[in-house]
């Protein structure tokens, strides 16, 4: 189910983009090519680990955020994955954020940045950009119908997922949770 909410659901804390938590711990080296910037944050409290993706002046912004978010899952031990229930939660979240991120650029001019965030079970995505337009799922959906798919699959795949717009200030953050795998 969507929903616009001005805070994060459930009891896992407050919002990692912004969050004082998420610019705790120490910073360490993160690989990103074709532009973009990234920044990756550990031993956040609770467990909690980020990753952030710039996607200033960077090209081929899909392929790179899942480039850097195929990382992050290495980082965290999602990947190499033991077995296939955990190999297809990893590509769930590879999945979703090819989604977030092609949305963004189809309906919003492209995204801003993207944020991964991790605990022990939910991995976060969050992918900001300008647009004011909000993202639902076809309905009635019609498989056979080309496009139009992506918030469906995200809507299929995660736990949750909602818009967070901030007062006077343009844009929105489209984020999604998912689930980790049974170890």
């Amino acid at each position: 189910m969507s929903t616009t909410r001005p805070c994060s659901p459930g009891d896992r804390g407050p919002e990692p983009s912004g969050a004082p938590e998420a610019s705790e711990g120490g910073a360490q080296g993160a690989e990103v090519s074709q532009g973009g910037a990234a920044t990756v944050t550990s031993g956040s409290p609770g467990g909690r680990q980020v990753r952030r993706l710039s996607f200033d002046d960077a090209s081929g912004v899909v392929p790179l955020a899942r480039d850097f978010a195929r990382q992050a899952l290495y980082a965290w031990a999602w990947l190499p994955a033991a077995t296939a229930d955990r190999r297809a939660a990893a590509e769930d979240v590879l999945l979703v954020v090819s989604e977030l991120v092609t949305n963004a650029c189809l309906h919003a001019e492209g995204p801003d940045g993207m944020v991964l965030s991790c605990d022990n079970k939910v991995i976060r995505v969050e992918v900001s950009d300008r647009g004011a337009g909000q993202p639902t799922p076809r309905t009635p959906h019609r498989a056979g119908r080309p496009g139009g798919h992506g918030m469906f699959i995200v809507q299929r795949l995660c736990l949750d997922w909602g818009v967070i717009r901030t007062p006077d200030t343009a844009g929105k953050t489209v984020w999604a949770e998912l689930g980790a795998a049974p170890a």
